[in-house]
């Protein structure tokens, strides 16, 4: 799958796309509706289809300073897309040009001229443009004045509510994966490199993967029945994992430590992605280690039968 810079030329093979624009970090069932519509017009007109991103998140860019709140890595979000079945992925640089890029020239110069349209797919609630000031219907006039076709995708509901990245964000807060999952299509999850920690869980019989959360949300501490993935061979792992800043220890140290059952290999320096099941409990702090070590056999036995594995 290709992977597109805004700021270069597109490939003459890819001029006359349809492009599914919108900022897509957690590609959820809302996304992947307006993703839907693009590619199939794209297959019915026999053109490339081309799903896009925003990186930095034009949030990020304007509040520096806001806690973490990333869904997915721009890594995720292309193997989403191929797996959707687009052409390729488009990657907005959201700098200070972007962001003073009147609502005008992002269609006129961006769209048409650099991109080479032919037409965009767009959720109801799609702005561009410096201080946000284009829309739809701005996309609809002056597009179609210039040639721009362009579609709507209406949003999609989950019970009574839309589905969208701030209510998935909410529920992974709330320590609700499984909403969270319903609302993806498929679980939350991190992904990292495996590092050298202290190594404490050895000593207590419960080795641990130690893996960086980095600009991912952070989901409500604690302890999480988890699927792992090994990206180098695609080996599915279960287990339990500790994701906060383990009040046990000293010093506190904010980290996503999954132990997998049954599985006695050398992780470190592999990259993994931890998937995010069922949340057992709150971090807690015990008396001494014996107490945790008897409460995180009960995490496990707990997992196993939330993930439908037989008991040790």
């Amino acid at each position: 799958m290709r992977w597109l810079d805004h700021r270069d030329a597109m490939p003459e093979a890819l001029r006359g796309a349809i492009i599914a624009l919108g900022n897509f970090d957690g590609f959820h069932a809302g996304h992947q509706a307006v993703a839907g519509e693009a590619i199939r017009w794209a297959q019915a007109e026999g053109r490339p289809s081309i799903i896009a991103t925003f990186d930095p998140h034009p949030v990020r860019f304007f509040k520096p300073d806001v806690p973490p709140f990333r869904l997915t890595t721009l890594e995720q979000r292309q193997e989403l897309y191929l797996a959707a079945g687009a052409t390729a992925m488009l990657v907005f640089h959201f700098d200070a040009d972007l962001a003073g890029t009147s609502a005008e020239d992002f269609i006129r110069a961006i769209l048409i001229e650099r991109f080479g349209a032919h037409g965009v797919v767009t959720g109801g609630d799609f702005t561009f443009g410096k201080g946000a000031k284009g829309n739809v219907a701005l996309l609809r006039t002056l597009g179609g004045e210039l040639g721009l076709q362009s579609r709507v995708v209406a949003a999609v509901t989950a019970g009574e509510e839309v589905v969208s990245s701030s209510r998935i964000r909410t529920a992974l807060r709330e320590g609700d994966p499984q909403l969270a999952a319903r609302l993806l299509t498929r679980p939350f999850a991190i992904r990292g490199i495996v590092e050298h920690g202290d190594k404490r869980g050895r000593t207590i019989g419960y080795p641990t993967a130690n893996v960086t959360i980095d600009n991912y949300l952070r989901p409500k501490y604690g302890i999480y029945a988890v699927t792992g993935r090994l990206l180098a061979t695609g080996e599915v792992l279960h287990g339990a994992a500790n994701i906060g800043i383990r009040p046990q220890f000293e010093p506190p140290k904010e980290l996503l430590e999954p132990y997998f059952f049954d599985f006695n290999g050398d992780l470190y320096g592999q990259e993994i992605e931890v998937a995010f099941h069922h949340f057992l409990r709150g971090e807690a702090k015990f008396d001494s280690l014996e107490a945790l070590i008897e409460q995180m056999d009960k995490d496990c036995a707990e997992a196993r039968r939330l993930l439908s594995l037989p008991s040790p």
